[in-house]
């Protein structure tokens, strides 16, 4: 089989990222070469590629379901937002300065054919591309400079399958009404549509498919059942929270649980730092955003940010800072990670005026920090407690000054040149003041967590220090074979409640020649 397909969906969020990753996963398992592709994402979730660059978050998860390492060419455009107006533009990996909205469409038209010769390339080199969209195909306001759904399908050649969440209610009129709004050239790439994360019995929902496909001409691919096991490397990591809590943690081993409170930053980035501590049984991970919520955790995690120092004020603003500050000098633990690692310091100088203005940090870790007008990118590797570790780190700050004992000892260095390399340590230590400054720990490196040894001896030593002797580290916790479980699930729902004989068809042949136009609404207008 040789082909391509995107993957749009009737809203963001809508199940377009876990059904390319599905898709990938069962051709995967078929023997086929298959690649993920994302032309344009808008994200603050990203990983480093082994090729030196940056892209989102879920086309690492693709390339994983794949069996590749994450490449730059999976994802050739990449929008980090810095503010409700701007974002970053990151360009084959690399940051290419910061742009609004509205000039971020004179842009448009070289992306394109960045995006087109990079899709082109893959599809020499794969025998099959799966291409996921951005939002939704249906935003015909951002149809004339589109470069992520029709516009990328009518540039590329690309039939088209639309995914709707039945969970969010009328998933039906999504599913028309998205076609409807289309013109005729791009209603003629809709070849059919896929209904995600439904409860209940089919049966009930057999004639409203049946429906829509008399009304639209085209067939329903598959119903994806609701499945409770799907939250690691979420786009959007707090769309997996239920009730409070990240994932599904298991009872504990022991007689108790662990409270770890990760702050939901304003303009969080790399949240998913969290979630191989929500694979540990009997760790409760909580996102919070006021101050009460931090009296019963044992630990505190100050994540990354894409606007530390505005963010810096907004826990200021909302008293976190304060709870954050009492919490460590109570000698309970805290973790920063990159931007939280940074707000952890004494000071944030900004030079280049990369955030707009320096800070005072909250002091919990005597370090000064400077941001450097360029990005730094690694994968570092080193050893920490004894074992051996990796991570990634994606940020422009640079410790010039640190008094901290190191935690990490790099094997292989990053590329930040002249920074301390990895996380520095304060376990219980006065500080200048005199006051317990309890345990803290702040390192530059994402992913650290996933690092099984490591992250075991954090909870024993988070669980010591908050007097949890009833807590007990599960000793066979993988989060790596955790990811794998999940990818193959994804493959599972794939395989077996989609139409995976026309899919293959679509992928190969495109959507069907006598697809016919919906004449009602815009497209009937000629719009």
């Amino acid at each position: 089989m040789q082909g391509a397909l995107l993957v749009a969906g009737t809203t963001s969020d809508a199940g377009k990222s876990a059904l390319v990753a599905g898709i990938c996963r069962w051709l995967h398992r078929q023997g086929a070469s298959v690649a993920p592709f994302k032309a344009q994402n808008m994200s603050n979730n990203s990983v480093v590629t082994t090729d030196g660059g940056e892209i989102g978050r879920a086309q690492a998860m693709q390339a994983h379901a794949c069996g590749l390492a994450p490449s730059v060419a999976f994802n050739p455009v990449l929008l980090k937002p810095g503010s409700d107006r701007s974002s970053q533009v990151v360009v084959l990996g690399r940051a290419q300065g910061t742009v609004s909205a509205r000039s971020y469409y004179d842009r448009k038209a070289a992306l394109l054919e960045v995006v087109t010769d990079t899709l082109a390339d893959l599809r020499t080199r794969h025998d099959v591309v799966i291409c996921e969209g951005a939002g939704s195909p249906a935003e015909i306001n951002l149809r004339g400079t589109d470069i992520a759904n029709m516009g990328l399908a009518q540039a590329a050649d690309l039939p088209v399958v639309v995914v709707g969440d039945i969970d969010r209610g009328g998933v039906l009129a999504h599913l028309f009404g998205t076609v409807a709004v289309l013109d005729a050239a791009d209603q003629a790439r809709i070849a059919g549509f896929v209904v995600n994360k439904f409860r209940g019995d089919p049966a009930l929902l057999a004639p409203g498919l049946d429906q829509l496909r008399a009304l639209t001409g085209r067939p329903t691919f598959g119903v994806v059942p609701w499945a409770d096991g799907l939250w690691l490397d979420a786009e959007d990591s707090l769309s997996a929270v239920v009730d409070g809590v990240l994932g599904r943690p298991a009872p504990p081993v022991g007689e108790q649980w662990l409270r770890v409170a990760v702050v939901r930053l304003p303009r969080i980035s790399n949240a998913t730092d969290a979630e191989a501590m929500a694979c540990e049984a009997g760790v409760a991970v909580r996102y919070v955003t006021e101050p009460s919520r931090l009296l019963d955790a044992d630990l505190v995690v100050l994540p990354g940010s894409k606007a530390t120092v505005s963010d810096l004020a907004w826990l200021r603003r909302t008293g976190l800072a304060d709870a954050v500050v009492a919490h460590a000098q109570a000698g309970r633990p805290v973790l920063g990670i990159c931007g939280g690692y940074q707000m952890l310091g004494r000071t944030i100088a900004d030079p280049h005026g990369v955030e707009g203005g320096s800070a005072t940090g909250l002091g919990l870790l005597d370090l000064d920090v400077e941001f450097d007008a360029e990005k730094h990118l690694g994968n570092p590797t080193g050893t920490a407690w004894g074992e051996a570790v990796s991570g990634y780190e994606i940020h422009h700050g640079r410790v010039t000054r640190s008094g901290e004992a190191p935690l990490l000892h790099p094997t292989r260095e990053s590329t930040v040149s002249g920074a301390r390399v990895g996380g520095s340590l304060r376990a219980g230590r006065p500080d200048s003041e005199g006051s317990d400054a309890g345990a803290v720990l702040g390192t530059h490196w994402h992913g650290l967590l996933e690092n099984d040894g490591f992250r075991r001896l954090l909870l024993a030593r988070v669980a010591g220090q908050a007097g949890r002797t009833g807590f007990v580290v599960a000793p066979d916790t993988s989060f790596a074979a955790a990811r794998a479980a999940q990818l193959d699930l994804l493959g599972d729902l794939v395989e077996q409640h989609l139409d995976t004989r026309a899919l293959e068809h679509v992928i190969s042949h495109g959507a069907a020649p006598d697809l016919p136009l919906i004449t009602s609404g815009l497209a009937g207008s000629g719009a």
